[in-house]
């Protein structure tokens, strides 16, 4: 757009995904920094710190207000920047203690419970489908109880290291926080806004990457190792623990070609890795095309894969590792150029979108270091 945004235009384009190019003329960088503050709250406190009045305006109206008023980009980052810094402090008090309780929890386990669907696997597996009362109290003992604990405690692991990573780099000098905390922008790096999202080596890019070389699936190729050997699996295991399963049960076995088939299996999975690491935009296209129908928005996104090297299926354990976490993040803000990430074009439902994107890569071996 050759002229500049109106409020309109700029918030409809915000709605539309356009956050790539709000970000490239000085009026939607502005509209995008305003939006960060998000609460009324926060939008109030700009106000006050710029010594402006708006009897009366909350929400839309104050957003609105802000943006056609002479509030500089340097007036909107320094309330940023306070607003942050007087949170931080908070967290910043009960961090370490908060860090160690986070490495208590021994096994990610979800006990049967997608994420996202608490009520739905309720419903459909326990009010609809018992009739008898007795039997309903003794599956809510036996089964809900241990379904709900994993549950719990995964989304509490989940929250709160979610909230360390984000503190991790929003403590970077190169990085304005959203202090609103908003859909699809959680810091601007260089200018540039950038949605978080914390992941691992995806489990589907590997069988795609597979299908492509012509490879068999990991799980066909250990099931039919087990069944050879007569190895006892439970096939009606979800496939995620089933894969987990099969890797620990064929990995134990003491033949050479349990061995073989092992390290095959790994080092296929090494070799992929490395390959996203020399040349990420095929892992993050895959990424951004992947995404689930009810979250899918096509903003700029910051992708933190974590990975470990010496069980791919313990890199959950990766997000409460602070010290690590801090290391890598900020070596790669330190390096990066200014303007940060790449551009990806990806498809979704058949239509075309391009983003900017960026990866940090945490590969981690206790046995050997390793990026």
């Amino acid at each position: 757009m050759s002229m500049p945004y109106t409020f309109d235009e700029a918030k409809t384009a915000f709605r539309n995904d356009m956050i790539r190019e709000l970000c490239q003329t000085p009026e939607g960088l502005r509209f995008l920094k305003l939006r960060s503050l998000s609460r009324s709250e926060y939008m109030e406190r700009l106000v006050r710190d710029c010594g402006l009045t708006c009897p009366g305006l909350r929400g839309d109206s104050l957003l609105r207000f802000l943006y056609d008023s002479d509030i500089t980009v340097e007036q909107i980052e320094q309330t940023i920047r306070t607003i942050y810094s007087e949170e931080r402090a908070v967290r910043r008090n009960r961090e370490d203690e908060l860090v160690s309780e986070l490495y208590r929890l021994d096994a990610f386990d979800w006990g049967g419970i997608h994420q996202n669907s608490l009520e739905k696997t309720i419903v459909d597996n326990y009010v609809k489908k018992i009739r008898s009362y007795d039997q309903l109290c003794s599956c809510i003992e036996d089964e809900l109880h241990h379904s709900m604990r994993g549950y719990v405690l995964c989304s509490w692991y989940n929250h709160w290291t979610s909230r360390i990573i984000e503190d991790i780099f929003r403590d970077h000098p190169a990085i304005l926080p959203a202090v609103g905390l908003i859909k699809k922008i959680d810091f601007f790096f260089h200018d540039v806004p950038f949605n978080l999202k914390v992941t691992y080596m995806p489990e589907g890019y590997i069988h795609d990457k597979r299908q492509s070389d012509g490879l068999r699936p990991e799980l066909s190729v250990l099931k039919s190792f087990c069944r050879e050997h007569s190895i006892h699996f439970d096939a009606n295991l979800p496939e995620a623990r089933l894969r987990e399963d099969l890797w620990a049960k064929v990995g134990d076995h003491p033949s050479e070609s349990a061995s073989q088939l092992m390290m095959e299996l790994r080092n296929t999975r090494i070799q992929y890795l490395q390959s996203v690491i020399h040349n990420p935009v095929d892992l993050v296209r895959w990424l951004y095309e992947n995404q689930g129908v009810r979250r899918f928005d096509a903003s700029n996104r910051l992708f933190l894969v974590l990975v470990d090297r010496d069980n791919f299926f313990d890199s959950w354990k990766l997000k409460r590792a602070k010290p690590l976490l801090v290391n890598r993040i900020h070596s790669h803000l330190d390096q990066a150029p200014q303007s940060p990430g790449f551009r990806v074009q990806f498809e979704w439902e058949s239509d075309h979108y391009v983003v900017t994107a960026d990866v940090i890569f945490v590969v981690h071996s206790r046995s050997r270091d390793s990026r």
